[in-house]
């Protein structure tokens, strides 16, 4: 399954890179679909870009919803072995 996730601006790089984590799981995503980014900011994440942000309310809310879908583990996995 790949669907869009929330998650956490770690650090930003260059070239509209940045690292985004989870659940302890960090990704280096590309933010060129997002515009003033800062660390600290959340974003839906989906195969790898950034596609917009949303407030920390959004991404709890959606990941429990994840989460008692039970598709939150399964998208983590995923995110897991594409990061290495």
């Amino acid at each position: 399954m790949c669907l869009a996730i929330p998650a956490k601006v770690t650090e930003l790089l260059d070239d509209a890179m940045a690292v985004v984590a989870l659940e302890g799981i960090k990704k280096k995503i590309s933010t060129a679909l997002v515009e003033d980014l800062s660390v600290g900011d959340y974003v839906l994440v989906h195969v790898g870009y950034a596609l917009h942000k949303v407030s920390p309310e959004e991404a709890s809310r959606t990941l429990s919803l994840m989460a008692e879908a039970g598709v939150l583990q399964e998208e983590l996995q995923e995110i897991a072995e594409t990061s290495r």
